[in-house]
């Protein structure tokens, strides 16, 4: 081991010594590759979360038509218990696993809970409107499973209800942290993205985060826009600023004349408005110069005799 290595392993020794512990929510997600059973089942789960929605829903809206109130996600779970037992019509809800009805509830009360938020003005941005119902073939298919087991090893991944389905990549990375202890799954998200089936575990990650960077002041951190190319901060603070403007040569603005500066409305309208003024005429010298300053490189044969190819 050479002295820079040594100094290298001993600093990010120190790093270490001086992290500290912390919990981070992390999703893990894989593609699941179902047999034609388990692709049936996994419909199913999903017209169940989306008839638990819309059932909600109705309900709802009654009570906020006549009250302007409406159920909770308990309260919803409360009705839906009691009519099921008692509508010959629900007896199929039995073959899905209850998580997928649950879910659905507690999502439209996070939805009309910000409905309301919106309307007293207590939440920004976008306008919101009261929740709408769900048709199948114009929504998503998804579902979400919060109670156990779900586990994952090697190529599949375990979920109650649907048993173990096996995945198109290894899951080795989370299972590894299960195994250790380092984290715990709290709920799972089953989805439909042009025919193919995905699961995204969300987990809590024991991770160690260290106070300080292992070679402090060699990194910065950049942040690209539209308006502002390119923003970049170091360890001090201090700030640097790139505008989209000036993102090619003055050769090449030069090259490709005065509407490289002047903004696409303009250059659509076949004004020049913002042109500035001190800008060369467009003269045969002035097409040479910026013709000299930008020229191509020389493209030379395959079997490098130096000969040119013709230009294009």
């Amino acid at each position: 081991m050479t002295r820079a290595d040594a100094e290298r392993s001993k600093r990010t020794a120190e790093v270490a010594a001086e992290s500290r512990a912390a919990t981070v929510t992390q999703a893990y997600r894989f593609a699941l590759k179902p047999t034609p059973a388990q692709e049936r089942a996994l419909r199913s789960h999903a017209g169940a979360a989306r008839f638990a929605w819309n059932w909600g829903l109705a309900k709802c809206q009654q009570r906020y038509e006549a009250e302007g109130a409406w159920y909770s996600a308990m309260d919803l779970h409360k009705l839906w218990n009691a009519e099921k037992k008692a509508d010959p019509a629900l007896a199929w809800w039995s073959e899905n696993s209850k998580c997928a009805y649950q879910e659905a509830f507690r999502d439209l009360d996070r939805a009309l809970r910000d409905f309301g938020k919106f309307k007293r003005g207590e939440r920004k941005g976008p306008r919101l409107g009261f929740p709408r119902f769900k048709k199948r073939g114009k929504c998503r298919d998804s579902f979400r499973f919060a109670a156990r087991p779900m586990r994952c090893a090697g190529k599949s991944v375990t979920l109650p209800r649907l048993g173990t389905i096996a995945t198109h990549e290894s899951t080795r990375k989370l299972a590894r942290r299960l195994g250790n202890g380092t984290a715990r799954i709290l709920s799972a998200t089953v989805s439909r993205t042009a025919q193919r089936w995905f699961v995204s575990f969300t987990c809590e990650i024991d991770r160690a985060i260290p106070e300080r960077h292992a070679r402090h002041g060699s990194a910065i951190g950049v942040d690209l826009g539209v308006k502002t190319l390119l923003t970049g901060v170091d360890d001090q603070g201090n700030t640097i600023t790139i505008d989209a403007r000036k993102r090619c040569s003055p050769r090449c603005a030069a090259y490709a004349g005065p509407a490289a500066l002047t903004p696409a409305s303009n250059r659509d309208q076949g004004t020049a408005a913002n042109t500035p003024r001190d800008w060369p005429a467009s003269t045969p010298e002035w097409r040479t110069s910026a013709m000299t300053h930008c020229t191509r490189p020389r493209r030379t044969s395959p079997a490098g005799m130096g000969q040119s190819w013709p230009r294009t």
